[in-house]
């Protein structure tokens, strides 16, 4: 029996998570480039799901470019492309996900007895989209010759290897917990008698 400490645990957590999802989606982060120049210049290329920035312009542009889409480059644009795809319905997913976690903590006794199958499920289902996103870029970034020394996997690329992480997590400990804590204590009374009708 899964305690409402538990689910109140996981839930906190899973917000957070939530959040380094969306932010890894907005921030154009995934990989970045920088480089040092003799006279003390400092310049840095950063790309994201949708969106690459330079310092040199100081301007972000729509990513992948009409140009990294042509010839060749198609295979790197259809996968990067997926990989944006995949990280913007993990996210919806997640926000699913949550709406669960309120329905099972405030659905009493019986919702927190057998909601955890349905949260530890949904939970797993994004921490295994989430790593796959997260698996693609790291290839792309290691096959991929557009990134040559110098180019390093950033910020965003660490916030959905986390979030998942954190995913993967709650939906063991939420599972372990059904059968390692005893049930509740007492009862709940019938909805109808809450109110004193």
């Amino acid at each position: 029996m899964t305690r409402l400490i538990v689910y109140s645990t996981a839930f906190v957590a899973f917000l957070g998570a939530t959040a380094m999802t969306l932010a890894a989606i907005f921030i154009p982060d995934w990989i970045t480039w920088a480089v040092d120049t003799d006279d003390g210049g400092h310049f840095t290329r950063t790309i994201g799901l949708h969106r690459a920035c330079s310092s040199t312009t100081g301007q972000c542009v729509h990513y992948p470019q009409q140009e990294d889409c042509s010839g060749s480059d198609r295979y790197f644009c259809s996968m990067w492309r997926s990989v944006g795809f995949m990280m913007s319905f993990a996210a919806m997913l997640e926000l699913a996900t949550l709406v669960a976690y309120v329905v099972v903590i405030l659905g009493g006794k019986q919702k927190r007895e057998g909601g955890w199958k349905v949260l530890a499920t949904m939970l797993l289902l994004v921490g295994v989209v989430q790593c796959a996103s997260m698996a693609i870029q790291a290839y792309l970034f290691d096959n991929d010759e557009r990134f040559f020394a110098g180019w390093n996997l950033d910020k965003s690329w660490i916030l959905c290897t986390v979030s998942w992480s954190i995913a993967i997590l709650s939906a063991a400990f939420i599972s372990l917990s059904a059968f390692v804590f005893p049930p509740e204590d007492g009862y709940e009374l019938i909805p109808s008698e809450r109110h004193g009708r």
